[in-house]
């Protein structure tokens, strides 16, 4: 998990369990109760979805749930806010293509 803080002079981290989900058909470790873009983050995946009308990619911006950069497809759901959304065990996670229509 290379995007991760391990330690920091003031603040210390309490994992919790670590847990395992799936981006695009590849299985990435989290621990329970941070976002799936935080768990991305630290996976190194830094682009989550693709712009509509330019293609061009975003990544996690305000991490709060107030823009639309981390819009994914999770668990077969278009345009969840993956910035808000806590990971699970086994969950199914891709970028979204376009405005998220489903198929």
């Amino acid at each position: 998990m290379e995007g991760r803080i391990e330690e920091h002079p003031i603040l210390q981290f309490k994992r919790k369990k670590k847990i395992k989900f799936y981006f695009e058909d590849r299985e990435v470790e989290a621990f329970e109760g941070e976002t799936v873009a935080a768990a991305l983050h630290a996976a190194g995946i830094r682009v989550l979805r693709h712009t509509p009308n330019l293609g061009r990619p975003t990544g996690l911006f305000c991490a709060i749930g107030k823009c639309s950069s981390c819009l994914m497809e999770i668990d077969g759901i278009p345009n969840v806010r993956s910035c808000m959304t806590k990971v699970k065990e086994g969950m199914r996670v891709r970028r979204q293509k376009g405005k998220g229509d489903v198929l």
